[in-house]
């Protein structure tokens, strides 16, 4: 599946104290950050997302626990990305359907978003990909 998702492996200092990881606009995301919010506490067998959007990019990572990224073309192709590393995140372009699932007993996950909340971004049936 071609479709420009693609995982970014972040830095990772490792310190006796703990560790350290970081990531930079240009650096380490495509885009200038306009929104960041993030999802917890979802009951098991729950999925998040289940859509797409118009022009809004946006990196994912797990800052705690695992969740897999199930990522599906418009003809029911899927991929997964398993996140469950906080030095790993996935990046997804526009118009990329999405939903997230499997989320691990306290899964904490970190969303960076190229735009501010429109609800006129969302594609909400894959078919309008």
């Amino acid at each position: 599946m071609n479709n420009n998702v693609k995982l970014i492996n972040l830095p990772k200092i490792e310190d006796d104290r703990g560790n350290l990881t970081f990531l930079q606009e240009s650096t380490h995301i495509p885009f200038k950050v306009e929104r960041v919010f993030w999802t917890y506490d979802v009951p098991g067998g729950q999925q998040r997302g289940g859509h797409a959007y118009h022009k809004q990019e946006e990196i994912v990572i797990a800052l705690s626990g695992s969740f897999d990224v199930v990522v599906t073309t418009k003809n029911g192709d899927e991929e997964v990305f398993q996140l469950n590393r906080s030095y790993n995140a996935i990046y997804i372009p526009p118009k990329t359907w999405r939903h997230i699932e499997n989320h691990s007993t306290n899964a904490v996950s970190l969303h960076l978003s190229s735009h501010k909340f429109d609800a006129e971004d969302y594609i909400r049936n894959i078919k309008d990909l």
